[in-house]
Parts: structure tokens; C-alpha cells; sequence
């Protein structure tokens, strides 16, 4: 897959391209109904015999459009959307930096410039893909815009049965799971389970003290943080996947409140090396349990022994 980065205005000219069969979207969290999206343009591509195209924008539009322009924790930040875009066979991956000067294009500049200038002969968008200034231009809108240099191709909302009823397929359903630690229900969302990579930093040692030595990781992205709690984990340290038990939290049986600072530590079951340094990728599976204050280090040990059982105990009877 080729990655361009393209900044505002660009001097691309069309015939530096193939026909191109474009996905649009931000495709945050590249879930059951992003895939369906990005296959359906592959899908076109290979029918046509063109190739295969997804635009997405970095940053996240929020970024530049809000106020405060605060920074957005993420599903799959960038190299990680690269990633999951090229496993589905895509060719070109575009990723066109969001600004204000991008973000105040007319819908008709950005169709000319985005579209008609990059050689594209078919876009594939979900039914609520808004372009231009303002997100005026619409799926509905869009033939307009073409000028008959494309077609399109809208793709209806996803969705799931859950146990509240039907509900779309979005990442802002996969955000409030992740914030609620619903991580079977990510699963379904996102047709895998949710991973996020990060370095192995030094910790304060506790865990090695009592008998659990830890794993203290470091998101190397602003991903989302699963709701703080205990979990089943898969952690991936070179190249291997091993079993672990994960605390989200803020550590209340050592620490004062005003000494909170969220931390991520994985005690991986069955594994002594050491691997400060390392970048691992940790899988979420089960949360097993809400962080708690305990009375004295017996107490804790007692518990964490009976996380590491439950926890050997799910991977064991996992049904995937």
C-alpha cells in the first residue's frame, strides 16, 4: 500500500494517478461499518480493474473545528489505522492534513481538488459523510458535484442487536464502550478484539516487592483508555503473546488521592524477563473487576492471585 500525506493545497495533478475507487471517512476505530465502507470500494476496484483508495484526515477534524482545541484521545491512532487499512488490501492510502485553510474549502473546491484532481472515478461513503465547509456537502449532494467525472456509492447505516435494541455501528457507540470497559461488546463493534501498543517504563517496583512483578506501559498514542479497572489481557512482547492480568488505575492502596496519576501495569502470567524498553502490544479482553482500596498488602496479594486464576481460568474456556 502506498501512503501519501498530502498538505493544503496541494500540487498533485490527476494523471499522476490510476483511476482511483475512493473510501472517504476519518474512520476512527476502522469498525464493522468503516470495513464495510472500505470493502465495498475494494470490492468496485477490482471489479473495474482500477485501484483501490481510502482518504482519511489527521489530525482528528475536532482538533481545528472546536474552540478549545483540545487534543482527542483516539480508537486507532494513525499508524495504527495505516495498518489495519493495508491488511484489507487496500492500494493507496491518502491521509490529508487537517487545517483551517482545508476545512474552509468549498464542498465544489473540495471535489475538484480532492476528488477530480487525484483522478478518482468512483467514491464509496457512508449515508453521514459530510465534506466542505460547514460539512454542506452531503452523499445526497455529492452527483452534483462530480460534474459527471465520477459516480458514487452510499453504504447504509450498520447495525447491532443489543440488549437496549438496535443500535448503528459508529465510533462514538465504540468510545462510550470503551469508557464503560465493555470490552466483549468492542469486540462485536469492531469485529476484533481492541489493542493498544505502548513502551514498557519503569514503575515504582511494587509488584516485584510482592510477589507480582509488573509490567508499566506507556501509550506511545493518544488511544483511548479503557474504564479504569482490573482486566484479562493479551500482552505482545517480542513477537510472542503471553497471558496477563492488567490494573488500570490509580494505585489507592499505595497512593493519597492527590498523588493520583493513571497508570497501565500488566502482571504477565508466567514471564520473569525483563523488557524495559520494549514496545508491546496489549490486547483487552475481559474486564474482571473495578480498582479498589485495600487494607494492607495480604489483602492485595490475596486478591491479585485471584485475578491471575480468573484470568488463566477465561483463556482457557475461550470460546473464539
Amino acid at each position: 500500500m502506498k501512503v501519501i500525506t498530502i498538505h493544503h493545497p496541494h500540487t498533485f495533478k490527476s494523471e499522476e494517478f490510476p483511476p482511483l475507487v475512493i473510501a472517504l471517512g476519518y474512520f476512527d476505530g476502522i469498525h464493522l461499518g468503516h470495513q464495510k465502507v472500505i470493502s465495498s470500494a475494494r470490492q468496485i476496484a477490482d471489479q473495474k480493474k482500477w485501484k483501490s483508495a481510502v482518504m482519511t484526515f489527521d489530525p482528528h477534524p475536532s482538533v481545528v473545528l472546536s474552540q478549545n482545541h483540545k487534543q482527542i484521545e483516539l480508537i486507532t491512532p494513525l499508524e495504527e489505522k495505516k495498518n489495519l487499512v493495508e491488511a484489507m488490501g487496500i492500494d493507496y492510502l491518502f491521509v490529508v492534513r487537517f487545517t483551517s485553510s482545508f476545512a474552509n474549502l468549498s464542498p465544489e473546491e473540495y471535489v475538484d481538488q480532492y476528488l477530480i484532481g487525484l483522478n478518482v472515478h468512483h467514491v464509496v461513503a457512508g449515508f453521514d459523510f459530510t465534506f466542505g465547509k460547514f460539512g454542506k456537502g452531503t452523499m445526497e449532494t455529492l452527483p452534483i458535484y462530480s460534474k459527471g467525472k465520477f459516480t458514487c456509492s452510499t453504504v447504509e447505516k450498520l447495525a447491532i442487536n443489543r440488549e437496549e435494541g438496535e443500535e448503528k455501528v459508529s465510533s462514538t457507540l465504540t468510545r462510550q464502550l470503551l469508557n464503560n470497559g465493555d470490552m466483549k461488546e468492542v469486540r462485536r463493534v469492531l469485529g476484533r478484539y481492541y489493542r493498544t501498543k505502548g513502551i514498557v517504563i519503569h514503575g515504582e517496583k511494587r509488584g516485584r516487592q510482592i510477589g507480582f512483578p509488573t509490567a508499566n506501559i506507556k501509550l506511545n498514542s493518544d488511544y483511548i483508555i479503557p474504564k479504569p479497572g482490573v482486566y484479562a489481557v493479551k500482552i505482545k512482547v517480542n513477537g510472542t503473546w503471553f497471558n496477563g492480568v492488567c490494573n488500570v488505575g490509580f494505585k489507592p492502596t499505595f497512593k493519597m488521592k492527590e498523588d493520583y496519576s493513571l497508570t497501565i501495569e500488566v502482571h504477565i502470567i508466567n514471564f520473569d524477563d525483563s523488557i524495559y524498553g520494549e514496545e508491546v502490544s496489549i490486547e483487552w479482553h475481559l474486564r474482571i473487576r473495578d480498582e479498589k482500596k485495600f487494607d494492607g498488602i495480604d489483602q492485595l496479594k490475596q486478591q491479585i492471585a485471584k485475578d491471575t486464576e480468573e484470568t488463566i481460568n477465561y483463556f482457557e474456556n475461550i470460546v473464539e
